[in-house]
């Protein structure tokens, strides 16, 4: 099962007064795996950004002066997160501002939701923690999920903690998979950390004569009272052959 955790962040809180979305990050997991792969855009919302939401993400509309405008991605997010289960923390957000993008580029698109299902993990949260804090910020402290480098909200950032906080909301492991070339690449790495630790030669002692006499003779005892014959005797004859 292909899953992708999704997170955006907007110039304002209401979808209805023209806030557009101002940066796209995405995760993906596969079989609730965690793979190297993930889709982050920055989106020039062509209009100004409220103080409010500038305080959470600290994105500005100079960074932002020379960024794509949501037309110019929407085919990579789409490629993206086609055919996917979408994990969002309050979906009816992103999912409300994902459906407007969509809506302004052409109203042929139709919504997300005609391209993906989608999973609203704040409300799984609260299913399962009720009467308690479900926001992200909450959910890190409970599962002991590392969000120190939070400080201010960013996509990417934040998709990458919730795919860990899910994956254990959900009663899974955080686990990351690694596709064939990043898994060729860490082992190369891990190769090459190897050569670079100096280890002294471990030091080989071999029995003696006497010593393998002995452990024969064991052998020979062992396969004459165990119900299926020694396995130890068996092992060195495949090793023989």
């Amino acid at each position: 099962m292909r899953q992708v955790v999704v997170d955006t962040e907007t110039t304002g809180l209401e979808v209805q007064a023209g806030h557009r979305v101002i940066e796209i990050g995405c995760v993906e997991m596969v079989g609730r795996r965690i793979t190297r792969r993930h889709f982050h855009q920055y989106i020039n919302p062509q209009r100004d950004i409220d103080d409010g939401a500038l305080e959470v993400h600290g994105i500005t509309p100079a960074f932002l002066k020379d960024k794509p405008v949501f037309k110019d991605v929407w085919s990579g997010f789409l490629e993206f997160v086609d055919g996917a289960e979408l994990i969002m923390h309050n979906a009816s957000f992103d999912v409300a501002f994902i459906n407007q993008e969509m809506k302004l580029l052409s109203a042929g698109l139709g919504v997300i939701t005609d391209y993906c299902t989608v999973i609203d993990s704040l409300e799984l949260a609260r299913n399962k923690h009720p009467g308690q804090k479900n926001n992200l910020d909450a959910l890190c402290k409970r599962y002991s999920v590392d969000n120190s480098q939070r400080d201010l909200h960013g996509a990417l950032l934040d998709a990458e903690i919730l795919a860990d906080v899910f994956l254990l909301l959900t009663g899974g492991q955080v686990t990351l998979s690694l596709g064939e070339e990043s898994s060729a690449q860490s082992s190369a790495e891990e190769i090459h950390t190897r050569k670079r630790k100096k280890r002294p030669s471990l030091t080989v002692i071999q029995p003696s004569t006497d010593e393998l006499a002995r452990h024969e003779q064991k052998l020979v005892q062992l396969d004459d009272v165990a119900e299926d014959g020694c396995v130890w005797k068996r092992v060195d004859n495949v090793h023989l052959a």
